[in-house]
């Protein structure tokens, strides 16, 4: 049943609904916006078929799953931007176990969020 799903929002309990638009749109470039809803303001990316959603509500460690965020190339680029910028790194660019590199870092809420790139695929660019 499950397998011919695909996920299409990943939701986030967030402190502070607007450091966590800051976070995912100024630090991280998503194009997130603030939503008013019937049961108040939350907000909403798209990163293409699948949308993020953030609900302010104190956030509880290991409540969020980790989001991975897959790219064609360039993760050390990508590193390297996420540390300028102040972003806590968890796991450096390291192998993953499908042979491509993967990255994780922390949101401001501390959930873990995950890039990853496919074996071949440049790490710079």
């Amino acid at each position: 049943m499950i397998s011919n799903c695909k996920v299409g929002a990943i939701v986030f309990f967030v402190s502070d609904l607007a450091r966590s638009v800051d976070f995912y749109r100024d630090t991280l470039g998503l194009p997130v916006q603030h939503v008013d809803g019937h049961d108040g303001p939350f907000a909403v990316g798209d990163v293409g078929d699948l949308s993020l959603v953030f609900i302010p509500r104190p956030a509880r460690a290991g409540e969020s799953p980790v989001v991975v965020f897959s790219l064609d190339g360039g993760i050390d680029d990508h590193a390297e931007a996420l540390a300028a910028k102040g972003v806590e790194i968890v796991v450096p660019v390291s192998e993953s176990p499908d042979g491509g590199l993967s990255l994780d870092f922390l949101d401001p809420d501390g959930n873990v969020l995950s890039l990853h790139q496919p074996e071949g695929a440049p790490r710079k660019r």
